[in-house]
């Protein structure tokens, strides 16, 4: 069996933390399973072989020490808010069980970006003082919206596809700059209750995709016809919209401040 990527070369330390960053769904999901048989297998050399029983049963998704962590779904099939700390709690019980076959349990977060502080700080105890046959990989569209005391604790693996994802956020980001340029107050509030479904996780992209508009701008290669002076003021709200989202202010409450402190006076 042929391994397309090798995630650690031989004589590599592995960490007992990783983040698997990237816009798109797909390529962080592979790349945290790819890692995840990188940590099981059992070859001495560069890392997934692809070629032993470990490696086997975890590309076939059936080994019994790899476990997966999502949001919960709804009835309707419909993923709910986000991983919830006694999701994190019971696997902070289970990671202090010995593995089934492996040297170690590796535990995959999908959508860690979505765990609320409670969450992330019962992460972090576990990522502080990890079980010796532990791992986790947190998988993440935006690993800024994780505490920087949890990023801290994981090697980042940045994955940079272009995704339908890239495309949203960019476009959810001129219609915010196209408003904000308006310098009309309802233009600013029609777009903040157009832009109100949007969870913590788009709306961070798209504050991350304004601000590269934004240095655009600066650097002369756009074509919004900012000024300079407000380029920069827009980057500060960004930034603090940014942070806002981080400690798990709700988007609407965000979007409110972009439409307020965004505001200009009246054209006359």
């Amino acid at each position: 069996m042929f391994m397309e990527n090798v995630y650690l070369k031989r004589g590599e330390h592995a960490s007992h933390a990783y983040i698997s960053a990237s816009p798109s769904e797909s390529e962080r999901g592979r790349t945290a399973r790819g890692l995840a048989t990188a940590l099981l297998c059992e070859d001495s050399g560069d890392r997934p072989c692809g070629r032993c029983r470990a490696c086997r049963k975890s590309l076939s998704g059936i080994h019994p020490d790899i476990i997966s962590i999502a949001p919960a779904q709804d009835p309707e099939g419909r993923k709910k808010r986000g991983i919830t700390v006694d999701q994190v709690r019971s696997v902070v019980a289970d990671a202090q069980v010995m593995p089934n076959e492996a040297a170690k349990k590796v535990y995959i977060f999908d959508d860690a970006d979505t765990m609320n502080s409670s969450a992330q700080n019962a992460m972090l105890k576990l990522l502080e003082e990890p079980p010796e046959s532990a791992a986790f990989i947190l998988c993440a569209a935006n690993p800024e919206l994780l505490l920087p005391t949890v990023r801290s604790r994981c090697a980042l693996i940045r994955i940079n596809a272009d995704s339908e994802e890239d495309e949203s956020a960019r476009a959810a980001a001129r219609g915010m700059l196209d408003a904000l340029n308006a310098n009309e107050r309802r233009a600013l509030l029609e777009w903040s209750a157009s832009a109100g479904n949007m969870d913590a996780r788009a709306a961070s992209a798209m504050f991350r995709a304004a601000r590269e508009a934004l240095a655009d701008e600066l650097a002369g290669r756009g074509a919004l016809g900012i000024p300079p002076r407000r380029c920069l003021e827009l980057d500060r709200l960004f930034s603090r919209c940014t942070a806002y989202l981080q400690v798990n202010t709700g988007v609407k409450h965000v979007l409110g401040l972009v439409a307020v402190s965004g505001d200009l006076p009246e054209k006359k």
